[in-house]
């Protein structure tokens, strides 16, 4: 005796060796021996091999007509052995009962399934439904195959055309158009924007960069909603000195400037003027909501997003020749450069100059302290305060930077190279110059007074804070001891910074007496923090990421074969030339600060990534803070 039996979903058929009753003991044609539940046994059979009969009922099955026996089945459940009698007409064959079950089997669309062997016909709307779908399927599994074919040939199709960002950004994998591309990325073992780029779709690296990060921080562009104008802060008494600031030369955002005023016993009052937008903005005005959302100004180079509105920048920036509002630390410094006490103020601040870095450098630095300085402006402000800077630098216990370098991009956006739009100039200038010494130190100060201030009066703000190497914000004030300070909470940048801006709300309600803008325990306050910290940081790993590609630009741009590079630890290496480092598996192992050269290979702007090789040894450096891979930003940031 044979029997046809169901397991795992398929159908087989072999002979009983033994049969217990509730299961049966059934050798296959392969000579395998399975133990079968008698629940399982479908059709008992004599007189034809399992291997025939199964042969003739798959055969049997294509000749069946699905729709057909659709339509010749009655509404109610029925045996499929039911269904082949009426079927054929007549009591059918082991065969031709086997051949109707695989029919009914592979259709469970047109028959759904009630137990073993049973069944009943789909309702007809169902049905309808159900090959409609199985038409749109293959429909789109036809697109689909289209769509892949001209990837494949490096044609987008027009169903992509419109998804191109988020393709490249952020696929939908649930889209078919999401599916047919990954599928051309894979069989081409490419990845998305490389596959646009050989689709022509994407030439301009650059802007592919910058649209990744758009994409994720401003979805909806970069221009601004509507808001009003600033308030313009009323009666403020001017102060009776002649500040000037000292910035770079592409500065527009001017936060800071200084003051001095000689006394005759060789005392000074010094003024830390900052930009006052908050004289003008409150967090429930437009503006405010502006700076919310935004809370930093994007660097990059070639490029910026501010945080405010130009024109609203250009109203607080402490521009030269303007009388302008100013928060005003005032310190009443000795003749022997000692801090004798602070005074802060809110009022309007003539702005004499703004002196730029290019100009400035040249006659004052390192060489010209020492040889004697010449003649320029605000010679012996500077000279004085770069006094007070150095005394202010050894009561904190800093050791300074000056083996670490700036460097300076600028992109002319008016010349065109290889690479695509744009040229860049890379310039490098020691880091820890008197003029950086000066200003980092007395916006340390004012950073610092301002955080204590805020705290002792128990009015709460934001707080740069470092223990245990640890950077974090921090709405309690606490020592930040990479600075040597007991609190520093960033003041000086409301114009680019949305924590300075806080802050400068809070120190103004504390001048005027008034009720804090953020009460203690605010959960507004709170929320800026987290909010500030993850996307600070978010901006400042694009600025990187985009000095990177620059530096990747330049050296194609200038056609650097060679490179000088210091070594930094195992395989990584800084070019002394840019600011760029380089993963180089060619690299012996060699001490940190080693001096190499380099073959520079293929660079790939795509990626943003370079390939280097060893060349050979020069020497031996002592280690070089300019190495390290990360640090603290700068205090006067």
């Amino acid at each position: 005796m044979n029997v046809l039996f169901e397991e795992e979903g398929a159908f087989k058929a072999g002979t009983i060796l033994a049969d217990q009753n509730t299961s049966l003991q059934v050798e296959l044609p392969s000579g395998k021996r399975s133990k079968v539940k008698a629940a399982n046994v479908l059709l008992r059979f004599d007189g034809t091999a399992p291997a025939e009969l199964m042969a003739q009922a798959e055969g049997g099955a294509e000749a069946i007509e699905t729709d057909f026996l659709w339509e010749v089945c009655g509404e109610e459940e029925f045996a499929f052995e039911q269904l082949a009698e009426e079927y054929q007409g007549r009591k059918p064959t082991p065969s031709e009962a086997a051949a109707v079950l695989i029919r009914l089997h592979s259709a469970p669309m047109y028959f759904h399934r009630k137990g073993k062997g049973r069944y009943r016909k789909a309702p007809a709307d169902i049905l309808q439904a159900a090959l409609a779908g199985l038409e749109k399927k293959k429909q789109q599994a036809a697109a689909a195959e289209r769509m892949v074919d001209e990837l494949k040939a490096f044609r987008l199709p027009e169903e992509l055309r419109p998804l191109l960002q988020q393709l490249l950004y952020k696929p939908d994998r649930n889209r078919l158009e999401t599916k047919a591309f990954e599928t051309a990325c894979a069989d081409l073992n490419l990845s998305a924007a490389k596959l646009l780029q050989q689709c022509g779709e994407l030439k301009d690296t650059h802007e592919f960069h910058l649209g990744r990060f758009l994409f994720e921080y401003f979805p909806k562009g970069t221009n601004y909603p509507a808001y009003e104008a600033p308030v313009p802060a009323a009666d403020l008494p001017v102060a009776a000195v002649q500040a000037f600031s000292i910035d770079d030369a592409h500065t527009t955002e001017i936060d800071d400037a200084f003051s001095v005023v000689f006394k005759a016993d060789g005392a000074m009052t010094v003024g830390i003027h900052i930009a006052a937008p908050g004289l003008g903005i409150t967090p429930d005005t437009a503006l405010g909501k502006i700076a919310r959302e935004r809370l930093s100004t994007v660097y990059m180079p070639g490029r910026k997003i501010t945080m405010l509105p130009d024109d609203v920048v250009e109203r607080f920036t402490l521009g030269e020749g303007r009388t302008v509002p100013a928060l005003s630390l005032y310190l009443d410094v000795a003749a022997d450069l000692r801090i004798l006490g602070h005074e802060s103020r809110i009022e309007a601040v003539p702005i004499a100059a703004n002196l730029r870095h290019h100009d400035i450098e040249p006659v004052f630095n390192e060489e010209t302290l020492a040889t004697g300085l010449g003649d320029f402006p605000f010679r012996d402000e500077l000279k004085r305060l770069w006094e007070l800077a150095t005394v202010l630098e050894a009561g904190r216990g800093a050791t300074g930077q000056q083996n670490r370098k700036d460097y300076s991009f600028v992109v002319d956006w008016t010349r065109s190279t290889s690479c695509g739009d744009g040229h860049v100039d890379i310039s490098q200038r020691p880091r820890g110059s008197p003029l950086d010494t000066l200003v980092a130190e007395l916006m340390i100060v004012a950073n610092s007074t301002w955080g204590k201030l805020l705290a002792d009066a128990g009015i709460p703000g934001l707080y740069r804070v470092q223990t245990a190497g640890k950077v974090r914000m921090s709405t309690v004030a606490a020592p930040h001891e990479g600075l040597g300070v007991d609190c520093y909470a960033w003041s000086s940048s409301p114009l680019r910074r949305y924590v300075d801006l806080v802050n400068q709300w809070q120190l103004i309600s504390l001048l005027r007496e008034e009720k804090p803008v953020f009460p203690p325990k605010s959960a507004d306050l709170l929320a800026a923090l987290r909010d500030f910290e993850l996307t600070y940081a978010a901006y400042a790993e694009f600025q990187r990421n985009m000095e990177r590609y620059w530096c990747l630009r330049w050296l194609q741009q200038e056609d650097v074969r060679q490179a000088d590079a210091a070594v930094i630890k195992e395989s990584l290496v800084r070019l002394e030339v840019v600011p760029l480092v380089l993963k180089v598996p060619s690299l012996p192992a060699l001490d940190r600060g080693v001096q190499v050269r380099l073959e520079i290979g293929d660079i790939d702007l795509l990626e943003a990534e370079g390939h280097a090789r060893y060349l050979e040894l020069l020497a031996s450096a002592a280690p070089d803070a300019a190495l390290s891979e990360g640090g603290e930003e700068e205090a006067g940031e």
